[in-house]
């Protein structure tokens, strides 16, 4: 049984002979992808309606369009903070001594892309590709306070779900929440998705000075309790300012 669509791959193939070279016509498309004139003809036309390929006249033939830009663009962006992540997390764990993360927003969620976990028998393991609602915890809030107007107001219109009795469910508390993280450069949690857990998050920016994700620090609040806080979020905001001009950001 497969679960690809035919479709779907021989677009793809042909987005791809067009990146390889642009100036090829349907005719030639059509032949280096195997497809009948027409069929290449039909699906080049589907991939210019995305924005993805478009065709320069007189002579028809094709080249990227600038909607190939920003998936380039975004997979270059996400494989230097992936790269990054792997060279600096170890020590930035280390220097903590407790579990560190990156986390990145993928719509109305927060999702794991990097992580190192500390040698602690209790500990927050993390795990790559976990989701979280974007208006919990340390990282989530971060990643919502730096979110575009629309997902904010999505997020504050729609359901808030209580996962402890310290989620912030509240869409007025949540908007003070979000005001002060932009304030304070940094996010903290108290219990809010976990019980007896503490995080902190500090901003990761790419080369242009957005937020492209959120470096974080998770403990049991037995070994971090709030009033010693404050030597973690100076660890984190100092990581994350590395972090960022590893990626480009000079800002400061």
């Amino acid at each position: 049984m497969t679960y690809t669509v035919d479709a779907v791959s021989k677009a793809i193939e042909l987005l791809f002979l067009v990146a390889e070279e642009s100036g090829k016509g349907v005719t030639e498309l059509a032949r280096l992808s195997g497809n009948t004139k027409a069929r290449a003809f039909r699906l080049l036309t589907t991939l210019e309606e995305c924005g993805l390929v478009r065709r320069q006249l007189p002579a028809a033939s094709y080249s990227l369009g600038y909607r190939a830009l920003i998936i380039g663009s975004a997979a270059q962006a996400q494989l230097s903070l992936i790269t990054v992540a792997n060279d600096m997390l170890e020590t930035i764990g280390r220097e903590c001594n407790e579990s560190v993360l990156v986390r990145i927003r993928d719509g109305a969620e927060t999702v794991c892309v990097a992580w190192w976990d500390a040698p602690h028998a209790l500990r927050v393991h993390s795990q790559l590709g976990d989701r979280r609602p974007l208006f919990v915890g340390a990282s989530g809030k971060l990643l919502l306070a730096h979110a575009p107007e629309q997902i904010q107001e999505d997020i504050l219109s729609g359901k808030l779900e209580r996962y402890t009795p310290n989620t912030i469910v509240k869409r007025t508390e949540l908007k003070r929440e979000i005001k002060k993280i932009l304030v304070d450069g940094y996010s903290t949690s108290f219990s809010e998705k976990t019980t007896d857990m503490v995080a902190v998050a500090a901003p990761i920016r790419d080369a242009t000075g957005a937020v492209i994700a959120s470096l974080s620090m998770t403990a049991p609040v037995t070994r971090v309790p709030k009033d010693k806080l404050g030597k973690y979020v100076d660890i984190l905001k100092f990581a994350a300012s590395r972090f960022s001009a590893s990626l480009g950001y000079s800002g400061a």
